[in-house]
Formats: structure tokens, C-alpha cells, sequence
């Protein structure tokens, strides 16, 4: 298990280097350039100054989250394939500077859905909160004004360009159907995956989050019957998975843990974190600690344990601990603990097959 941490750039992310290379076992940091509008090419002299900036402290930069994908390719328009050329440039320059895992997600519209950033819980402590009754009767623009309000900071899948275009999207996505989705993803990872394959990079696509429908829109990586047919798409070793953990197991029916252990070897990549499920389809993002959410972190971590898995592993969303002024979900104190508990999850479980051995 190899451990990284998100970090947005210099000037956009309130956690800095400096202390992100006192976590204990941080050995890279995940990054993207979020200045550049999905479906351009990204210029090498920022990709080399984001580099240059992560090696001075140390880290190496081998994941990229996320090279956001063109709606037009999603949609699968005629303009699609200029897009993907620009893709194709991306992954190589990536290559060139020693990236080995691009993550990205085909989401249309929203790379992901909450209701509420900032969520008080018992402890004081806030988080991102899901609520199924205010989705349903929202309207989406209503929730863009919600979730961009007043925010110093990019939120990821949240982009002002992607935003402002959102009226012409929802139309052009009337009638397409998961099926037409399938074959638009087929379509984009035929073209891109030899080039990835070629630049030794693996593209590890991330479930959908939540794993449903939403406001009409299609979703096709939401379950392992799914993740099974996205990998036979194209079955190279250059196509594989983000496992999500918070993403796939707010669905009560997504068996996380088997999924680990069908797909680890296709898994470059994983998110770690825990999420509260209500009986009513409301979730509450929580501390990664099994006890207080839905899910069984150390079963999950067991799994990738037992599969003997030497990927990436980050922790996911934490929670806004100690009045931190951050991005939602992406402060440092609350993934820092994650970090721990996994560390200390894993360190257990190497000390007992020491043991046995």
C-alpha cells in the first residue's frame, strides 16, 4: 500500500506541502491542473512547475486526479474526437514526466452530487451531507448556486465553465440513455488506452458518486456487475479502477469488500473513507473509522491486505475538525487521522502475518 494526498496547487488548496510531509508514510501527492478547462491539452510548463514544486518537498507525483473528460465526448457528438486528441496529448505528456496512474470519472454533468458542504454533527464538526428528499425536489441550478456560493476555491466536478453551460447539457443529455453512455465510454477508451498502454500509465476510472441517477442523468459505474463490464470494454492492463469506498458504498447494495477482492488487480488507485448510510437514502460523509459509519474499513483494508495490493491508496473527504477553513471534505486534520487509522489497520495486519510466519 502506497499512501498519497490530494493536494490542489500552490494558491489553491488551504493544506500546504510542508504540511502534508508531516503525515507520517506520505510518500506522493495527487494532483491535477485545475485551471484548465475540461477537453484542452495541458501545457507541460505548468505540468513540469506542479512537479518541480511537489519534488523539492520530497513527494513524487505519479497520480494525476483527474484529466476531467469533454461532456461532448460523453455525449458522443461529432466534436468528440478533437477532444480526445487533446486527451490523448495530456496523457502523453504525463508519461513524459513519470505519471503511472491518470484517474478521471464519465459522470455526466456533475463528477458528484451532495446537498450540504457543511453538514454540523454532534461533535461540532461539519461534513458533506447527501439528503434524498431536498435532490428530488431541487432544482439543479438551484443546488450549483448552493454548492459554489461564495467559495475562494475550485470544487472539484464543480468548475465555473462546466457550470455556466449547465441549461444546453441538460438538453442534450434529454434522451441519452445508459446503453448510449456505454457505447461513448467504449468509444473513448478504444482511442485512449493504447496511448496510456504506451506511455506506461494506467487509466483508472472512478465510480460514479453516488452510484445513481440523478436528476435524470445516466450513471453506468455505480455496481460490481458494472465494474465488471467497464473492465471488459477494453481488457488491457492499461484500464483499470479508482475503487472508491465512500462513492460505491453509499448504496446499502454495493458489497465494497468483495469488490476488492475481484478487482484489486485492475485497482491502481484507491480511495479509502467512510460514509453514514440512513434508512430514509440520506448519507453523512463520517471519520474513516469503522465505527461510526456504514461501512467496514477493516474489512475493506483487510481485503486489499490479503490480496497483497502495492497500489495507491489516499484517504478520501474527511470532515472540518478544530474550526479549519477549508475546502469541504479536503482539509488536513480529518484526513491526516484517516491516514493513521489505515496505517495503523495495515501495520496490524502486516504484524500478524509476521507472526504466522
Amino acid at each position: 500500500m502506497r499512501m498519497v494526498f490530494r493536494w490542489y496547487g500552490e494558491g489553491n488548496d488551504t493544506v500546504t506541502l510542508d504540511q502534508i510531509r508531516q503525515i507520517p508514510g506520505v510518500e506522493g501527492v495527487v494532483w491535477a491542473l485545475h485551471d484548465v478547462p475540461a477537453g484542452e491539452e495541458w501545457p507541460m510548463d505548468k505540468i513540469r512547475a506542479v512537479v518541480d514544486a511537489a519534488n523539492r518537498y520530497g513527494f513524487h507525483t505519479e497520480v494525476v486526479e483527474s484529466v476531467n473528460v469533454h461532456e461532448d465526448i460523453k455525449l458522443g457528438l461529432p466534436t468528440r474526437d478533437k477532444y480526445i486528441e487533446n486527451y490523448k496529448r495530456t496523457i502523453e505528456k504525463l508519461g513524459q514526466v513519470g505519471v503511472k496512474v491518470i484517474c478521471y470519472n464519465f459522470m455526466p454533468v456533475f463528477d458528484w452530487v451532495r446537498t450540504d458542504l457543511n453538514r454540523k454533527n454532534e461533535d461540532g464538526s461539519t461534513a458533506l451531507f447527501y439528503e434524498k428528499a431536498k435532490l428530488e425536489n431541487i432544482d439543479p441550478m438551484e443546488l450549483v448556486e448552493k454548492i459554489t456560493r461564495n467559495s475562494a476555491l475550485t470544487m472539484p466536478g464543480w468548475e465555473p465553465e462546466r457550470l455556466q453551460d449547465l441549461s444546453r447539457l441538460f438538453e442534450l443529455y434529454k434522451g441519452v440513455t445508459e446503453e448510449d453512455l456505454w457505447r461513448n465510454l467504449e468509444y473513448f477508451l478504444q482511442e485512449i488506452i493504447p496511448v496510456a498502454q504506451r506511455s506506461g500509465i494506467t487509466m483508472a476510472i472512478h465510480p460514479d458518486d453516488p452510484p445513481w441517477s440523478v436528476f435524470g442523468l445516466p450513471r453506468i459505474i455505480t455496481n460490481q456487475d458494472n465494474l465488471r463490464r467497464f473492465l471488459q470494454l477494453v481488457d488491457s492492463p492499461a484500464n483499470g479502477v479508482t475503487l472508491c469506498s465512500g462513492a460505491l458504498g453509499a448504496n446499502p447494495d454495493n458489497d465494497v469488500i468483495a469488490m476488492v477482492y475481484e478487482f484489486a488487480d485492475r485497482v491502481p488507485f484507491a480511495h479509502i473513507r467512510n460514509v453514514k448510510i440512513y434508512e430514509n437514502g440520506d448519507f453523512v460523509e463520517t471519520s474513516h473509522r469503522t465505527q461510526d459509519g456504514s461501512l467496514d474499513i477493516y474489512g475493506i483494508v483487510k481485503a486489499y491486505h490479503d490480496k497483497g495490493y502495492t497500489g495507491y491508496v489516499r484517504p478520501d473527504h474527511g470532515r472540518q475538525l478544530w474550526g479549519e477553513q477549508c475546502r469541504p471534505g479536503y482539509g488536513l486534520y480529518d484526513r491526516a487521522l484517516g491516514i493513521m487509522y489505515l496505517w495503523g489497520i495495515w501495520d496490524s495486519l502486516e504484524r500478524a502475518k509476521g507472526e504466522q510466519a
